[in-house]
C-alpha cells in the first residue's frame, strides 16, 4: 500500500524520467564520458536554472495560470546586468548592483504586466504568450539604440547598440587554474564555498544556497497573511471577494513577485554562463522553465517548492545528459529531437490534466 501511495503522489511521468535520468547516469561510461563530469553537469544546470523555476510559484498561486510572460522578467534581469557592468561595477558589488537595478526594473515592468493580465482574466497564459514574444521583439529594437558605451557590451563595429552576448567574466567571474594548467572562469556566486568532490566534479554551493534562501523566502512570503490572500485568490476568487480580498491587487502583487524572482534567476544563470544574452535570446527560457515545473508535479494553479526542485533536476538532468549520451552511443545528433519532445511533450501532457 505504501508504494502505491508513493506512485499515486510522485506520478508514473516523473517515476519515468527518474529512471531514465538514472539509466543515462549509468550509461555514461559506454558513451566515452566521465561519471562524475556528467553528474556535476547536471547539478550546475540545476543552480542555473532553479529560481527561474521559482518564479513560476507567485502567478501560479494567484491564479493566472504558467508564467509564459517570463521574458518580461529575464528583460529586467538582463537590464539591470547590462547597467551594472556599464557603470564599472565587478566582483560581488557587481552582481548586486545588477540585482538592486534588476528588482526596480522588475516592478515596474510586472506593475504593468500585472495590470494587463487583470483585464483579461481566464485567457492569461495565451495573452502572456504574446506579452513574451513582442516584448522581446521590442526590446530587440531597444538594445540597437540605447546609450550603452562600454566596450565589452556595444557592438564593435559601430560603436553603437549592444552585441548579441556580453562577456561578464572580467565582472561577474573568477579564473581558476586547473591541475592539468588549464584556466577556466567561474562565477562567483557559483564558487562561494565550492566544495570538490573528485577531479571532475566540483559542487558550485554558491548557487544552491542562493536557490535555498530565494526558496525560503518565497516559502515564508506564503505563510503570511499576504500570501495566504494570494492563495486563497488562486483557489477560490468567488471565496476571496466574499472575504473582503482585493482580487487585482493580490493578482499585481504575484506578477510582480514573479517578475522580479525572474530577473534575479537569470542573472544567476549569466553570472554561470559567462554571457549576458540579448535580441531573441530570452524566448529560449520560457518553456524550459514552464516544462520544469510541470514535470515536477505542478498544475495550472497549484505549485510548490517541492515542484520547482523535483521538476528541473529532472527536467535540466535529461537535457543535459541525453543528447550527449545518446550521440557518444549511437554517433548520431538527436540532441535538438529529444529536446523539442521532451519539453513540448511534457507541456501537452500536464495541460491536458488539469487539476484543481
Amino acid at each position: 500500500m505504501k508504494e502505491k501511495s508513493f506512485i499515486q503522489q510522485f506520478g508514473w511521468p516523473r517515476i519515468i524520467i527518474a529512471l531514465f535520468l538514472v539509466a543515462l547516469l549509468i550509461a555514461t561510461p559506454a558513451a566515452n564520458l566521465k561519471f562524475d563530469s556528467s553528474l556535476a553537469n547536471v547539478f550546475s544546470r540545476f543552480g542555473m536554472f532553479s529560481i527561474l523555476t521559482l518564479s513560476m510559484i507567485p502567478m501560479i498561486q494567484a491564479g493566472c495560470g504558467l508564467n509564459f510572460g517570463l521574458p518580461v522578467g529575464v528583460i529586467a534581469g538582463i537590464l539591470g546586468g547590462v547597467t551594472s557592468i556599464e557603470f564599472g561595477f565587478k566582483g560581488m558589488a557587481g552582481i548586486f548592483m545588477a540585482v538592486i537595478l534588476a528588482v526596480i526594473f522588475a516592478t515596474i515592468f510586472g506593475f504593468l504586466y500585472g495590470l494587463l493580465l487583470n483585464k483579461i482574466k481566464g485567457d492569461e497564459m495565451l495573452i502572456a504568450t504574446y506579452v513574451g514574444y513582442s516584448f522581446v521583439a521590442f526590446m530587440s529594437i531597444m538594445w540597437l539604440v540605447l546609450p550603452y558605451k562600454n566596450p565589452v557590451s556595444v557592438l564593435s563595429y559601430g560603436g553603437k547598440g549592444l552585441s548579441q552576448q556580453i562577456p561578464v567574466s572580467d565582472y561577474w567571474m573568477t579564473k581558476v587554474v586547473n591541475p592539468d594548467g588549464t584556466s577556466a572562469f567561474i562565477g562567483i556566486v557559483s564558487k562561494f564555498l565550492s566544495i570538490k568532490i573528485s577531479s571532475g566534479f566540483t559542487l558550485m554551493t554558491g548557487m544552491f544556497l542562493f536557490f535555498a534562501v530565494m526558496a525560503f523566502l518565497v516559502w515564508a512570503f506564503f505563510k503570511t497573511k499576504l500570501g495566504s490572500a494570494i492563495t486563497a485568490v488562486g483557489s477560490n476568487p468567488e471565496y476571496a471577494k466574499a472575504a473582503g480580498i482585493n482580487i487585482d491587487k493580490m493578482r499585481i502583487i504575484a506578477v510582480i513577485m514573479s517578475t522580479i524572482i525572474a530577473s534575479i534567476g537569470i542573472l544567476i544563470y549569466q553570472q554561470s554562463y559567462g554571457y549576458i544574452q540579448l535580441y531573441m535570446a530570452p524566448q529560449t527560457f520560457t518553456f524550459q522553465t514552464v516544462a520544469a515545473i510541470l514535470i515536477g508535479g505542478a498544475s495550472v494553479n497549484k505549485a510548490s517548492i517541492l515542484n520547482v526542485i523535483i521538476g528541473t533536476f529532472l527536467f535540466q538532468g535529461i537535457l543535459t545528459l541525453t543528447p550527449i549520451v545518446i550521440n557518444g552511443i549511437i554517433g548520431v545528433d538527436v540532441s535538438e529531437v529529444i529536446r523539442i519532445i521532451v519539453t513540448n511533450g511534457m507541456i501537452v501532457y500536464a495541460l491536458t490534466r488539469r487539476t484543481k
